[in-house]
Parts: C-alpha cells; structure tokens; sequence
C-alpha cells in the first residue's frame, strides 16, 4: 500500500473516516436526544428535521470549535488545550465568554494548589527550554 501525500495509508484513511462518522453519528443522536428532552420539558413540539437541523449545526460548530482551540495551541507554542483558548474561542459571544471565565475561576477556586504547580512546571519547561 501506498502512502498518501500527508503520509497515511489508505487503511489509515478510511479506519479515520470510520471513526469519524461513528463520533458524528453518537454526537448527532445526543445533541437530538437533548433537544427533545429540552422541548419535552417546556411543552413544545418540535419536528424531526428541525432536531435534525440543529444535530448537525452543533456538529459543526464543534469541529470549528476544535479546529480554532487548535490553531490558538499552535499559536502559544504548546501541544494542549488550556483554559484561556476555550475562552478565547468564545470571544464573538459575551454571554458564554463570561460564563467560561465564571466556570475557570470556580475551578481555580476548588483547587488552588494544582494552579500554583502548573505555573511551576511551566517555569521549569520554559527554563530548560532557553
């Protein structure tokens, strides 16, 4: 078998794919099993492809959610996802950026001490990095 231009095989390919479609089929039937619930419970009656509408529109939203957490980790030189990038992901909209900051500093809150270890660690990377 034959590498493809980004250097993976074509079974490589299609096991991605697969996996793909299984991830985008589970988030599809969670995002229809919510809404209904969701409508169930304020009385209303919503059809079936508005549900199937709103599936695939917050499948998508995820994937460009992804795509930008990782361009914003790429952007600081790291290889995960932190805190401060979802945040930053939510800037076009006020009300989620102040939730997720209200939910950061929360998490702060509870656990003081591994923030003080990660700032640690993080002097001790960017000293044996220089």
């Amino acid at each position: 078998m034959e590498g493809g231009v980004d250097g993976t095989s074509e079974v490589e390919r299609e096991a991605n794919d697969t996996e793909t479609e299984n991830l985008r089929d589970r988030f599809r039937l969670s995002a229809i099993h919510i809404a209904e619930a969701e409508a169930k419970r304020n009385g209303m009656e919503v059809s079936e492809v508005v549900i199937a509408c709103i599936a695939d529109l917050a499948f998508k939203y995820t994937e460009q959610l992804a795509k930008d957490l990782e361009l914003f980790t790429q952007h600081a030189n790291r290889k995960s996802v932190n805190m401060e990038d979802v945040i930053l992901s939510a800037h076009r909209n006020e009300h989620l950026c102040n939730l997720l900051r209200a939910f950061s500093n929360d998490l702060k809150a509870k656990d003081p001490q591994s923030e003080r270890k990660r700032k640690k660690a993080a002097k001790k990377e960017d000293s044996a990095n220089s």
